[in-house]
């Protein structure tokens, strides 16, 4: 068999085996063209050899087909499996589920810490279930007194509900009394090893001297342990000491930190491990899934050893891959150096990726919602821009923004020869689509303020629903009235401001930077909050209404 009768064999069988035994010339010959290029040229001699092959092929059970493409050593590639997007339905039965949004108490949340509560809120809607919010400050050098509230009020922002609250650091007796049952069983011990010691025979599947000793010794260890110094002693579980992962070896479940909590001052010492606490509180509220960052791997792991040595059912793990947000910052801790530093005004600077930067700059919760339910809960780590909330976002607000004249970078400008009959009050729709909302009244007298870019080169521009002007070296003369005109002179339509009724304002962009101008005099009606569109500049929301100006957020354009 020649090389050439040696490919067509091998695409015929594949073709015949994925087709219930019967290939077909066409494909075959498609395949053959596709996957090797190089052949193109001998078209004609391969048509006429696949005519040859396929009876031979065809002639054959599916059995014997398979066996020889063994034989030839050919294979057939599955399919890629395609990543679903969106919501997938969750594994094991739905009834009465209970799903956990457990933040840390470092800061406020931010939109990574957003996926968790979206995606958990989502599910507890799908299966009507029970969400808890679990705050985990059983680190208290981890903890920022005011983000417990600053967390509900971020929940509260985002749509986001739930049933109970448990604050960790009200609950160690618990543990404490967990510990001990561990103790009792033989599955955890008190190990005295220091660190750098037991690394080393941790990572060569080597018990520590400690983990023989006996339930008794371990107990009176544990009793000691409110008195021993910070390093001096952790209480270990036992798990498998030669597990192909180090890091789920005999892992620590409680240590001392000498450091007042935030909440409790001194009253413990004795802290647990997050995946101690983190076990023991699931189990006891009955959470039936955990959604949780593929970072938890190992950490899942390691909590399903304290089920098994408890006996207790292991919920649902649901891992997903990382979030990532292009230039903005998520680090709560870079955010904090940042803000004590004067870098960034505070946890709502418009450059930082917090709820409150974002809910500050007039994206709307619910674009938030759905940016989450489109990424879903996929292995693959996902990258969102800005591009795509601001996509999201002004799906949203177009019809719910009402449209208002913004002229920044403003310059004086008096119209010449303007005639008396085109003065007076321009009316104009809060909203084109939606005219039912009523009209601003903006005055025209002749003198406005217009964007500085506006004047650079001589043309003509039509002041939208006022008069059409000619800019020629930086004069502006009075050129004509009506649209039409303006379309026959394909004129640039500009917002503008008048001059002697307005109100002083200023935009904050999302790099911080400030432009400064000028708005018609009916936003003296808008109420803090209040996003509205700046025709011909953008989305912005009204965050200070002053006694001499209005402090808007740019959202996006």
């Amino acid at each position: 068999m020649s090389n050439m009768e040696r490919v067509v064999y091998q695409h015929a069988l594949i073709n015949a085996i994925k087709h219930k035994g019967k290939a077909n010339q066409g494909a075959v010959i498609g395949s053959i063209m596709s996957s090797q290029p190089d052949l193109r040229k001998e078209a004609k001699e391969i048509a006429k050899i696949t005519r040859t092959i396929l009876d031979k092929v065809n002639a054959m059970d599916l059995k014997q087909q398979t066996l020889e493409l063994e034989k030839i050593g050919g294979k057939i590639e599955e399919k890629k499996k395609v990543e679903q997007k969106g919501l997938i339905d969750l594994p094991q039965p739905h009834q009465g589920v209970v799903l956990r949004f457990a933040p840390n108490p470092s800061g406020p949340l931010h939109i990574g810490h957003a996926r968790a509560a979206v995606l958990n809120s989502e599910y507890v809607d799908r299966y009507q279930g029970k969400l808890i919010l679990r705050i985990e400050d059983t680190d208290p050098r981890r903890v920022d007194p005011d983000a417990y509230q600053m967390i509900s009020e971020d929940l509260s922002w985002l749509g986001v509900e739930y049933q109970e609250t448990f604050i960790q650091s009200d609950r160690i007796p618990i543990y404490y009394d967990y510990a001990e049952k561990l103790i009792n069983k033989g599955a955890a011990y008190m190990c005295n090893c220091p660190g750098g010691e037991f690394k080393k025979l941790k990572d060569n599947s080597l018990p520590c001297p400690c983990r023989d000793l006996t339930v008794d010794e371990n107990l009176i260890k544990w009793g000691q342990m409110e008195n021993m110094a910070e390093g001096e002693a952790v209480l270990r579980v036992k798990t498998d000491i030669a597990h192909k992962n180090p890091a789920i070896r005999d892992w620590v479940a409680m240590r001392v930190v000498e450091e007042a909590h935030p909440r409790t001052g001194t009253r413990y010492k004795i802290y647990p491990m997050m995946n101690f606490s983190v076990a023991v509180d699931d189990h006891l509220m009955g959470v039936t899934h955990v959604l949780r960052g593929k970072d938890h791997l190992a950490n899942s792991e390691k909590q399903k050893y304290l089920y098994d040595h408890m006996g207790w059912e292991v919920p649902a793990f649901i891992h997903y891959g990382r979030l990532k947000m292009d230039d903005v910052a998520l680090s709560t801790s870079k955010a904090r150096q940042g803000i004590e530093e004067g870098k960034y005004s505070g946890w709502d600077d418009p450059r930082l990726g917090t709820i409150r930067a974002i809910a500050r700059r007039g994206i709307n919760p619910q674009a938030i919602h759905e940016l989450m339910q489109e990424i879903g809960v996929k292995i693959s780590d996902s990258i969102i821009s800005w591009k795509k909330i601001y996509g999201l976002n002004r799906n949203i607000l177009e019809e719910k923004s009402n449209r208002y004249f913004f002229v920044g970078d403003a310059q004086e400008v008096q119209i010449k020869n303007v005639p008396e009959e085109v003065l007076g009050v321009v009316e104009r729709p809060l909203h084109p689509d939606f005219l039912k909302r009523g009209y601003r009244k903006i005055p025209f007298t002749g003198k406005v303020y217009l964007n500085a870019d506006d004047l650079e080169q001589d043309q003509i521009l039509r002041l939208m629903d006022a008069v059409n002007v000619e800019v020629r070296n930086g004069k502006v003369d009075y050129h004509s009235h009506t649209f039409e005109e303006a379309r026959a002179l394909k004129a640039q339509i500009v917002q503008w401001v008048p001059f002697n009724s307005n109100i002083s304002t200023e935009v904050v962009m999302p790099d911080s930077s400030i432009i400064k101008g000028w708005v018609e005099p009916d936003c003296d009606k808008l109420t803090k909050g209040d996003v509205i569109q700046m025709e011909r500049f953008g989305f912005a929301r009204l965050d200070k209404i002053l006694n001499d100006k209005l402090i808007f957020y740019y959202a996006h354009p």
